[in-house]
């Protein structure tokens, strides 16, 4: 079973409104900061506990979007949750084993790697 934690307020959420000038939305822009978001949320992680898939993002199909963690353990089962786009919930999240999560990434990297994401 998985332990659900907050994401930290130090590090600050990209304000979609801040990309919203004159009526047009700054796509590019966003999205970098979300990256930058994540990269920090990462490190911050990463200094706190090494191991497997520490940094990883998870992501659940959710309404309109999807719902994100990202792993700060794996044993025992600790996740972030992600607060951005519109923040959704995983209703069944805590009830997520290792294993759930470990397949989750296995088929993230599956896609990525059949779409070449990243590369």
């Amino acid at each position: 079973m998985a332990t659900i934690f907050r994401a930290p307020e130090s590090i600050k959420v990209p304000s979609f409104s801040k990309y919203l000038v004159n009526g047009k939305f700054d796509r590019e822009a966003h999205a970098k900061a979300e990256e930058t978001y994540l990269a920090e949320l990462k490190a911050m992680l990463l200094k706190r506990k090494k191991g497997k898939n520490v940094g990883e993002v998870v992501q659940f199909p959710c309404a309109d979007s999807y719902a994100q963690y990202m792993v700060a353990s794996m044993r025992p089962l600790e996740l972030v949750h992600v607060p951005l786009g519109d923040a959704w919930d995983y209703p069944y999240i805590s009830r997520l084993t290792a294993t759930d999560i470990q397949a989750k990434i296995d088929q993230q990297q599956a896609l990525n790697k059949l779409f070449k994401k990243g590369s």
